[in-house]
């Protein structure tokens, strides 16, 4: 497999004010993995500590007194290996489990800035450390998410679709616009944690990866009992299992009333905010007003995902065969299902705190806000080629909004909308399958419009 975020740690590695590299990520997304064959392809030697499973190195940090110097000889005491700068990178797996090595890290990149240390950590468990040692400002901290469609694509060997994705080359991708289609819906089937896809990829079974993806969900299940009080773990279960039905209704928005009759958001607060830190669940907040920045514009309404699309076709069973084969009782979950995957690709592109608008005075939604050169840009999602989009252009006619973005089936294209008046909006359909590629996309038929215009 070949994940994206490889070559930022390339970056890393040869920065002249490099700092201990932090990676969070929800449970089995593929942080060890990744640490491991970076360290594999990039140096000499690695040195691999988890510390949930290594209990002297647990007491070698907690005894420090961050003595780094000392620290260093000892782990290399307990590793028998000679740690050197440059030549050995030093990982530290699973360091939520013990807080004096999350508080070493900021020694290491004062008093040992010459040796190469990365770590990795559930982000729930990291969150409960900080303001008690968490070493802000003296780390280098990324997210790593499940596989976007890009990723899936490189495990299933289709190196020359991903090479014409990023060509950007649309008249030449439309060409094989349905491969891209079908890889997409079985991408919506298997989803981006890492041991389905590598499943897949192996046997492409979906009753395997169904398997697997249904083994994920356990696991996270009895994380909720293992690690909360039992009032808590109850309404995790409750919380959990109710984002599927609030994403299928028509208007998406999360109601706490919904997820058990008489629940209150304060009695849930504590549940969702577990769910978020742990990664498990995604917020896309609501706007009234589309100005920057927007997350000063925030309601208190919002939109709940799951981390990741294939877990959620597996938590409301829904057979692969049916999202395959355009199924019709498959229509009301369908535009549900092709929200996740977007928001799921727009995170992993590095937008990480999405937003979406709804009009105060009619029930005119639009299903994400993002920005991009200083411009707010509202964007539209269709699961198919029918690219009819009301909100879309009621909100163009209010607004006046310089770009505008529908994504669909439908092929790339750049067309001017008319809104009020002489006023235009610049258009841009991109399909499902590249919306990886909207950033970048999205600033380059905005700066054609700037000089269109002079």
């Amino acid at each position: 497999m070949k994940r994206h975020l490889t070559e930022t740690l390339k970056k890393w590695k040869t920065k002249a004010d490099r700092k201990p590299l932090l990676i969070l990520g929800a449970r089995q997304v593929g942080k060890t993995w990744l640490m491991q064959e970076f360290g594999k392809a990039e140096y000499k030697q690695v040195v691999y500590i988890r510390f949930d499973r290594n209990t002297r190195v647990h007491r070698i940090f907690a005894e420090s007194n961050l003595n780094m110097k000392e620290l260093l000889a000892d782990i290399q005491t307990e590793m028998e290996v000679k740690i050197t700068p440059n030549h050995t990178l030093l990982i530290l797996d699973e360091i939520q489990e013990c807080p004096a090595a999350l508080t070493a890290l900021k020694y290491f990149c004062e008093d040992l800035p010459e040796y190469h240390v990365m770590a990795a950590g559930s982000l729930l468990g990291v969150h409960q450390h900080h303001g008690t040692g968490f070493p802000v400002g003296k780390v280098q901290t990324l997210h790593l998410y499940p596989m976007n469609f890009r990723e899936f694509l490189e495990a299933m060997g289709k190196h020359e679709l991903v090479q014409l994705l990023n060509s950007h080359n649309w008249a030449k991708i439309a060409l094989f616009n349905d491969k891209f289609e079908h890889l997409l819906k079985s991408y919506y089937c298997v989803g981006g944690m890492p041991e389905a896809v590598n499943k897949y990829v192996e046997t492409e079974n979906y009753a395997e990866v169904r398997e697997i993806q249904l083994n994920i969900l356990s696991d996270y299940n009895n994380d909720f009992s293992k690690h909360v009080p039992a009032t808590l773990a109850t309404k995790l279960s409750l919380l959990w299992n109710s984002v599927p039905m609030q994403l299928s209704k028509e208007n998406k928005r999360f109601v706490y009333g919904n997820v058990q009759k008489n629940m209150r958001s304060k009695d849930l607060e504590a549940a969702m905010d577990w769910l978020h830190r742990a990664g498990l669940v995604h917020l896309v907040h609501r706007v009234n007003t589309p100005s920057l920045p927007l997350g000063a514009y925030h309601d208190g309404a919002f939109k709940l995902f799951f981390a990741d699309i294939g877990l959620l076709a597996a938590k409301v069973n829904l057979r692969p065969s049916v999202i395959l084969n355009h199924n019709e009782i498959f229509k009301e979950f369908k535009g549900a299902l092709t929200e996740q995957y977007v928001q799921q690709e727009l995170r992993a592109s590095g937008t990480t705190e999405l937003h979406y608008w709804h009009a105060e005075t009619t029930h005119t939604e639009l299903d994400f806000m993002l920005q991009a050169d200083m411009n707010v840009v509202p964007l539209e999602v269709k699961a198919e080629h029918n690219t009819k989009a009301k909100s879309l252009l009621n909100y163009c006619r209010r607004y006046t909004p310089p770009l505008a973005v529908r994504a669909s089936m439908n092929d790339y294209a750049v067309n001017s909308l008319q809104t009020n008046g002489n006023q235009q909006t610049t258009l841009l359909d991109i399909p499902l399958y590249a919306i990886s590629l909207l950033t970048t996309e999205a600033e380059k038929a905005l700066l054609q419009r700037q000089e269109a215009l002079h």
